[in-house]
């Protein structure tokens, strides 16, 4: 599949979520809610393996902006973000309360980088190195969400 830099960038940017002037990760996984609503309807197996293929086309998309933008894992590619906001709520019931716990888990995660998700970030280069530190930060808060859920 050929895109063009335009659309790479518009793609790995979350639209324009990569491009605001402060915070671009939080506004990248602000992104990925309405598609985690979305994702909440279909069969597990279904929504799963929709996630599995959007990280596998993150990690392509970052890797093309990576190369279009000639710097390590810029800041305004977000759609790792998106990725990961994704695993963490799969298979969550999606309600207002779950949709802000899992979103402030995930952000935590993502900016204070605990084991693994330090190590990931450090050790990956190009679109996976964008990506899977994010898919890490998913699955850690995607457990811890449903901790949550399951005793309040």
């Amino acid at each position: 599949m050929a895109l063009n830099e335009k659309t790479i960038r518009f793609l790995a940017a979350g639209g324009y979520a990569g491009r605001t002037p402060f915070a671009p990760g939080t506004f990248g996984a602000l992104v990925g809610l309405p598609l985690s609503f979305l994702l909440s309807f279909p069969p597990f197996s279904l929504g799963f393996l929709v996630i599995l293929a959007f990280i596998l086309f993150a990690i392509w998309i970052a890797d093309q902006a990576e190369k279009i933008e000639g710097k390590k894992d810029p800041g305004w590619i977000v759609i790792d973000e998106i990725a990961g906001i994704l695993v963490t709520m799969a298979a969550a019931p999606f309600t207002l309360k779950n949709a802000l716990l899992g979103f402030l888990i995930f952000r935590g995660f993502d900016i204070v980088k605990p084991f693994p998700v330090g190590y990931l970030d450090k050790n990956f280069s190009g679109g996976p190195g964008i990506v899977i530190d994010d898919v890490a930060a998913g699955i850690m808060a995607n457990i811890v969400l449903r901790g949550l859920i399951a005793v309040i």
